[in-house]
């Protein structure tokens, strides 16, 4: 008799919301399915996890270690706010899902309804009684593929400046710049111009002094070892570096639409000046994943 009540003490031990959240995190399976399982193996989280593989219901956990890094890059306006967003998925087909698309207009919107500064703020943000984090682990386990949101730049501006946004290739690459003046047309060709010609800083003085003394260097090691006068190298140098300058800085590009003009003397004609730009590329500076085509749609067929 005193076994049996022993056994029902053993099985009503207490299961707390941290317990069900860290097994959440571990398997991406619903709460209440991480409840059932910690109630049925007494709280022990090894033979939890254990116990939801066995019933199929562990879904996110496998996913964890394999590499997102597709996806699709957002922006979107609201009054004298803008956000920028890139989520990723494994693979470009996902991206194209519209569950994925709303997760990550989702996201944005969350965004522009705060005041957050990090990406670890956002994943708390809540939105209709779940967090970010949660609706991610969630969306891993429905759609079969790991998500992850992986960064964000939240914009503000002043009622006599205007944004300009651009999306290239669906969302592949997408740009949000700032502008002084109201024209939203010159916007867009800023915000255009951002995502071909990839700038790296708005104009000369952005571009840090380290950057440019390296440059420096290197211009004139190959000046150096292409045997040319010396007495000229320093010339030859800062043509150079000019030119390093139009690559790399948005104000001393040539415009796309009329290469002959700067995109600086552009703007002036229209009686606008560009403040600041963003420009997120999908999965840039990330590793990607390498497999044979063949072998991944033989993956999809045979499921």
């Amino acid at each position: 008799m005193s076994r049996g009540l022993g056994d029902v003490y053993k099985r009503q031990t207490m299961i707390t919301a941290n317990m069900v959240k860290e097994l959440r995190e571990a398997t991406g399976a619903g709460m209440l399915d991480c409840k059932k399982a910690l109630t049925e193996t007494n709280g022990n989280m090894e033979e939890a996890i254990t116990w939801l593989r066995e019933k199929g219901i562990s879904k996110a956990a496998k996913k964890q270690t394999r590499i997102a890094a597709e996806g699709l890059a957002k922006a979107k306006v609201e009054g004298n706010k803008a956000v920028i967003v890139e989520v990723n998925s494994e693979t470009d087909f996902v991206a194209k899902n519209p569950e994925f698309t709303g997760l990550v207009d989702l996201i944005a919107t969350a965004i522009l309804s705060s005041n957050v500064k990090t990406v670890e703020e956002v994943m708390k943000l809540e939105v209709e009684g779940n967090t970010i984090e949660n609706i991610i682990i969630d969306k891993t386990a429905t759609i079969g593929e790991k998500l992850s949101f992986r960064r964000f730049e939240l914009v503000e501006k002043e009622d006599n400046q205007v944004f300009g946004t651009y999306s290239h290739m669906g969302g592949k690459i997408v740009t949000l710049a700032v502008l002084e003046g109201t024209d939203e047309e010159v916007a867009k060709d800023v915000a255009m111009q951002i995502a071909a010609m990839r700038p790296l800083y708005l104009d000369k003085d952005s571009v840090p002094t380290e950057r440019v003394e390296k440059e420096r260097e290197i211009l004139t090691e190959q000046a150096e070892n292409e045997g040319l006068d010396a007495n000229k190298l320093p010339m030859i140098v800062n043509g150079r570096l000019n030119k390093f300058y139009e690559e790399v800085c948005l104000l001393d590009q040539g415009f796309v639409k009329e290469n002959k003009m700067k995109v600086s003397k552009y703007v002036e004609s229209k009686n606008m000046k560009v403040l600041s730009f963003v420009r997120y590329e999908v999965g840039e500076g990330m590793e990607k994943r390498e497999e044979n085509f063949a072998e991944e749609v033989a993956k999809q067929i045979n499921g």
